[in-house]
């Protein structure tokens, strides 16, 4: 009886998604691809603001406790919480529990409409930092990955002057790599082909 070898394809993948399938399905189906739309570039900034400080796979394991607690990321209702939603939220044990952050959130909410108002909607407002269409790095490795860049310093720079809240550059370029404004996926990452 002869036996049949299957040669199994291997994907090549940005090495910093292979910790578990968490990682991998938001490598795979959400890093790096464009968001022009103001609801879900919300729903990041949130997330990257809690990021702050902690690991990007600590909030994507609580996003859904996140996604409940901020009433699926609705600016609107965020930018009036009263102080009763902001206790409340404190005491949660699905998110972050750090009291200058939620306080962000709101603050950040506020800040997004003002922008909105402005240019007609915050996608507008973003992804004219990067003249509208992605920056493709075509890093060969992690380590050619920048932590930050000329533009998230002026992205962040400018949203502090809009009232924003932790919106530094790094936070910032990870917001950048998340929504799509750089492609960071590592040349032979399967993304790209």
């Amino acid at each position: 009886m002869f036996k049949s070898h299957k040669k199994i394809k291997t994907i090549t993948r940005c090495a910093w998604c292979e910790k578990d399938d968490l990682y991998r399905k938001y490598h795979d189906e959400e890093w790096g691809k464009p968001v022009y739309d103001d609801a879900t570039i919300f729903e990041f900034l949130v997330l990257e603001t809690f990021q702050a400080g902690l690991s990007w796979y600590t909030i994507l394991s609580k996003r859904e406790h996140f996604r409940k607690a901020f009433d699926q990321f609705d600016y609107q209702k965020i930018a009036k919480y009263p102080e009763e939603k902001l206790a409340t939220l404190l005491e949660n044990p699905g998110i972050i529990r750090n009291k200058l952050k939620i306080k962000a959130t709101v603050t950040n909410a506020q800040a997004f409409i003002k922008t909105q108002e402005e240019f007609g909607s915050f996608s507008k407002y973003i992804w004219g930092f990067v003249d509208g269409k992605p920056i493709d790095n075509k890093p060969k490795s992690l380590s050619e990955v920048p932590a930050t860049t000329a533009i998230s310093d002026a992205l962040s720079k400018d949203l502090k002057k809009r009232g924003f809240k932790f919106t530094g550059s790094t936070v910032m370029y990870a917001h950048m790599q998340a929504t799509g404004m750089v492609n960071d996926h590592i040349t032979e990452c399967f993304i790209r082909k």
